[in-house]
């Protein structure tokens, strides 16, 4: 839905600018020395992210990140995957020979050089889409979640001031008192996306953002948080500069997204109670409750804040926390939400009404509730997270997102996302297709979708979210299959995706059981699109980027998690 402010949106700044008021401390004071990030020594680099959490309890242990010496292959040592990347060879679409070698590549810079949005003078972000054909509604605002790609491709491409300034700009919005319907929300949420209005006649400039009150079913993202603090951590990461991350008025919005998912409750699971619609799947698709791909995040989130909070009076406490949550979450997740053909059979043989804490059901899931579907897209060899886990309720769609995030933070377990590339494998056409890459499987159709989407037209069968193929989530499938050491699949897909994107113009999502069809609804030129397939493109080139969103296993004790058939070779 289109927001209630002048649409003119200023690609240059002014001096005279003014900021969204709603701001309750200043930073770009305090930040000009971080104009150009300052080097630190290796050592301090790597010693960045082996802080395990045994640091911070008994009960845990650092694991190396890989144990398979077939791991990267390609890659001469491990240290080299976590030391300061260097630029990539698809670092500029004026390198010699760059548009005879590299047409795409340089086809899709210019085009994510066309969606970067400035204020006062220095770039913010880049806007969802540069489309010109069809309405804007909401698609020329920076949406948090959709810059994460094109902040990566900057940083892969050593361009680290946007990445700093969209990290303080959304930081400060987030300081800003909101409500919706006079209803106001809690403090610390991130907004889901923010608009640069120009004013011409004062020449000033403001920033306004939206935490839901003007999107589509009004549902505030739960994700942009999370994203915030796993780009923090990837720009820490990358340049090596841990002093944006030190600010107090980082390490305050960090503890105020955190606080509002650890604190206590009456719910008695670890995971994060969730409304429809709260993420990337922002329209109602019956994901409410526990879905995987917020789970993901939130369990990534809280081992990134793990590294860059300190552990001082305001920190020590919240840290504790974490390592607690993170302790049940783990457990939690790989129990109850792994599905492989072993766990599957023993799910068709459940017993109801069972009682006590030594109950085998433990959410009393009927048996007849599995869908026919299942059965034929598990394979013999392989598993996934399935969408949701809650009383009486077990969602068996498989999330693309949600299973990528899983291998990233090291939710799953080496042998779990071994296994999860194994099901994208044998189910290639079914998840993967002409199209990179499904959002989830199956779709909904009928009567199912009738009643769980509303009749939402947006979401009919094989389309959209409801089993749409969306080219974004490229760079995630990338990142996973090179650190499970399966570059070859990651290949496979950015070859198919380089036969149409550029010639379809770079559709935000593709329709069909095969991702043949460019969306019904789809917008051109969509930047996470754009970005998604520029940080394949340069992940695979260069592995050693991975290290900016991955993160090794820290392998907790008291921890035992049975392995299945599919998980052994």
């Amino acid at each position: 839905m289109a927001m209630n402010f002048t649409d003119n949106m200023s690609q240059n700044g002014s001096k005279k600018s003014v900021e969204y008021s709603g701001s309750i401390f200043e930073i770009e004071d305090i930040l000009k020395p971080l104009d150009r990030p300052r080097t630190i020594n290796i050592e301090r680099n790597r010693s960045f992210d082996e802080r395990s959490m045994s640091e911070l309890s008994n009960c845990i242990s650092p694991r190396q990140f890989f144990k398979d010496p077939e791991y990267l292959v390609h890659v001469e040592h491990l240290e080299s995957i976590y030391s300061p990347s260097r630029r990539s060879v698809f670092n500029s679409p004026r390198a010699n020979g760059y548009f005879e070698s590299h047409a795409m590549v340089a086809d899709a810079w210019e085009a994510l050089r066309r969606s970067m949005v400035h204020f006062r003078g220095q770039p913010v972000g880049t806007i969802a889409a540069v489309d010109h054909s069809v309405e804007k509604v909401n698609y020329d605002q920076v949406f948090v979640r959709d810059f994460v790609p094109s902040a990566l491709a900057f940083l892969m491409n050593g361009e680290y001031e946007i990445v700093k300034n969209f990290l303080l700009k959304t930081l400060r919005l987030q300081s800003g008192e909101k409500k919706i319907d006079k209803f106001k929300l809690g403090e610390g949420v991130m907004p889901a996306s923010f608009k640069v209005l120009h004013d011409p006649v004062r020449n000033n400039e403001t920033l306004v953002a939206d935490f839901g009150e003007s999107a589509i079913g009004r549902v505030a993202p739960v994700d942009s948080g999370f994203w915030w603090i796993i780009l923090l951590r990837a720009y820490t990461k990358h340049t090596g500069d841990s002093s944006l991350a030190e600010l107090p008025e980082c390490q305050k919005g960090m503890r105020l997204i955190l606080s509002l998912c650890i604190s206590e409750g009456f719910d008695t699971f670890p995971t994060l109670l969730c409304a429809d619609g709260c993420s990337m799947i922002d329209r109602r698709m019956g994901v409410y409750g526990y879905p995987i791909e917020i789970q993901a995040l939130f369990f990534m989130a809280l081992r990134c804040a793990l590294l860059l909070l300190k552990q001082d009076d305001d920190g020590k406490d919240l840290v504790d926390q974490i390592v607690n949550r993170l302790h049940a979450l783990s457990f939690h997740m790989r129990s109850y939400f792994w599905l492989d053909s072993k766990q599957l059979n023993d799910i068709y043989r459940y017993k109801t009404e069972e009682y006590s804490h030594t109950a085998v059901n433990k959410f009393n899931v009927i048996p007849d509730s599995l869908p026919d579907w299942v059965f034929d897209f598990m394979p013999t060899r392989g598993g996934y997270f399935i969408g949701n886990v809650s009383p009486a309720r077990m969602d068996f769609r498989w999330f693309c997102l949600g299973n990528c995030v899983a291998i990233l933070s090291s939710l799953a377990t080496p042998e779990q996302s071994a296994a999860i590339m194994d099901l994208v494998e044998a189910r290639w056409d079914e998840l993967v297709g002409e199209m990179p890459l499904k959002i989830c499987y199956p779709a909904m159709e009928s009567h199912q979708w009738r009643i769980v989407t509303g009749c939402d037209p947006k979401n009919t069968r094989w389309s959209y979210h409801n089993g749409g193929s969306w080219p974004v989530l490229l760079w995630l499938l990338t990142a996973a299959c090179i650190k499970t050491g399966r570059p070859q699949i990651a290949r496979r897909a950015i070859e198919l995706a380089e036969s149409r994107l550029a010639k379809d113009h770079w559709p935000e999502y593709y329709d069909g059981k095969l991702g043949r069809y460019v969306g019904k609804q789809s917008r051109k030129f969509q930047t996470w699109s754009i970005a998604g397939y520029l940080v394949a493109k340069m992940m695979l080139e260069d592995p050693s980027h991975l290290g900016m969103i991955s993160l090794e296993e820290d392998k907790q004790k008291n921890q035992v998690i049975k392995r299945s058939a599919s998980w052994t070779s």
